[in-house]
């Protein structure tokens, strides 16, 4: 299958490497509820119940149900299964690693002396909000497109000299032309008229893309909220992103005939790449009780200004046979053994949060309370994000970031999550089903991405302490690109498989 995606090739120079594209917004934006092992076995509901640590992160407004003071840590587990689809080749791997949700203190005031506000409640929490620790693996033999592609367009588009192919480019195109899998292309008369991969299209390649990933989206919270009668609860959290995300990347290319004699065996690419972040950002909401037993609940998020440091190291090995024979290069022989550099900040989208819930026997003793059942309806205007350069005075990158947020305008779009989830309590022990389903964030109907989760636990309160279980299993459905081209279709991965989520809720009141 094949799409085709408008993208901006990537600019490399030699003492900076800015090599951002859709995809790494869409890492901070599409991503599972996570929270507490409750919040997790309920299908991620929070937008209207409150009363739980994870509100903080959800809808603040919920810390205002607080009226005593609580401890909560939770470890979890992720299960990785991954299947992927390229041109017809099926790839299996599985990757598994620690993880956490919703952990961190609430401390909660109650008035008296027949005021309105009747009480308020402080948080300090932290939540993963998404775990990149995974493997990205898919092969497949390919006759339409290859990786070294994009250098030719990058060359031809800078209009190259070969003193440029050789030192400006020097985490890709640069490269490749050192170890000649690109070389000058010259006519009749000798004369250069651009460049040539060495790669053998008509017969077609055996590609390999190899990417382990780690690292994670966290979030700290501070939030606070107060409590009108009982009745409405208005909160809000200041909260700070802090990512760290790490990609070890290995790419092959092998002759697909086998042939000795057409200047080609194969090359290899490989990649190490570290970026680092740290932000701000706000959530606020509100909840309101209109009767008894019903709540409803709004938020909104807004976007987080993150700023980020990325670091880059690559390499190239090339067997062009009787051409050149086999030649290698590495980013630090052309940059004194430094890593390539790039500094930028990143607004992600806003999203928004309706909510309502039914609480059976909704009464002031909250142990005496029976079941509940909530649903969330989430929007996230995935279009929104924007990168910026940090140097505003330096004009190529201003002109790189600009034309990159208008990629990012045509290929992705807002959409819509739903979570739906209940509780059954008896006594102290607590039984919890749920489920969600997150539309896909992409604008082309080709793009075919979704995920779909189903989620259950149990609980166990008594006397100020409680333990949570919960199991959450996601079906995800999402696209991998190996390489981007302008002037052809693009080809890419399909994934499927599942994500297991463990959670583990352990806390006490005081």
């Amino acid at each position: 299958m094949k799409s085709y995606l408008p993208f901006i090739a990537i600019l490399f120079t030699t003492l900076s490497a800015s090599a951002q594209n859709p995809d790494y917004s869409l890492r901070m934006a599409w991503f599972n509820q996570n929270g507490s092992a409750r919040n997790v076995a309920t299908g991620g509901v929070m937008g209207s119940l409150g009363g739980e640590i994870t509100a903080n992160h959800v809808n603040p407004a919920g810390l205002g149900l607080f009226k005593t003071n609580e401890f909560v840590l939770s470890p979890g587990f992720l299960l990785n299964n991954n299947k992927f689809k390229y041109r017809g080749t099926d790839t299996l791997n599985n990757k598994n690693n620690f993880g956490y949700g919703a952990s961190g203190i609430i401390l909660s005031s109650n008035y008296k002396n027949n005021r309105k506000w009747t009480s308020s409640a402080f948080a300090l929490s932290v939540n993963q909000l998404a775990s990149y620790n995974n493997r990205i693996q898919f092969k497949g033999f390919n006759n339409m497109s290859y990786f070294s592609e994009q250098y030719l367009e990058e060359l031809t588009r800078d209009l190259a000299d070969t003193n440029a192919a050789l030192s400006n480019y020097i985490f890709g195109s640069s490269l490749a032309f050192r170890t000649f899998l690109i070389d000058t292309a010259n006519n009749a008369s000798g004369n250069f008229i651009g460049y040539q991969s060495l790669v053998p299209l008509s017969s077609g390649v055996n590609q390999s893309y190899d990417a382990i990933t780690r690292g994670g989206y966290h979030e700290i919270a501070l939030g606070m909220a107060g409590n009108m009668e009982d009745k409405l609860y208005v909160g809000g959290s200041l909260t700070i992103p802090v990512i760290s995300y790490t990609r070890d990347l290995v790419y092959r290319e092998t002759d697909a005939t086998n042939d000795p004699n057409n200047q080609f065996g194969f090359f290899e690419f490989k990649e190490n790449f570290t970026s680092r972040g740290l932000g701000v950002g706000a959530k606020i909401g509100t909840i309101y009780k209109p009767k008894d037993y019903w709540r409803v609940g709004f938020a909104i998020h807004t976007p987080q200004f993150i700023s980020f440091k990325d670091r880059v190291r690559a390499s190239m090995t090339a067997n062009t046979e009787t051409y050149a024979g086999l030649r290698s290069e590495n980013s630090d022989n052309l940059n004194s053994g430094n890593p390539g550099n790039s500094n930028y900040s990143l607004i992600t989208p806003w999203r928004a949060i309706v909510s309502a819930s039914y609480v059976f026997r909704e009464i002031k003793d909250t142990r005496r309370q029976r079941a509940f059942i909530s649903a969330d309806l989430e929007y996230v205007n995935y279009r929104g994000s924007r990168f910026a350069a940090e140097d505003e005075n330096d004009q190529a990158l201003v002109n790189y970031y600009d034309m990159l947020n208008n990629v990012i305008k045509d290929t992705y779009k807002g959409n819509i999550n739903f979570r739906l989830g209940g509780e059954l309590k008896f006594h102290t022990v607590m039984f919890r089903l749920g489920g969600a389903y997150y539309g896909s964030p992409y604008k082309e109907s080709e793009l075919k991405a979704h995920r779909i989760m189903a989620t259950g636990g149990v609980g166990y309160r008594n006397k100020g302490v409680f333990v949570d279980l919960s199991y959450a299993h996601a079906f995800n459905r999402d696209v991998q690109f190996a390489y981007r081209l302008n002037d052809k279709p693009n080809t890419f991965a399909e994934q499927t498989g599942s994500r297991g989520n463990v959670m583990l809720t352990f806390g006490f009141k005081f």
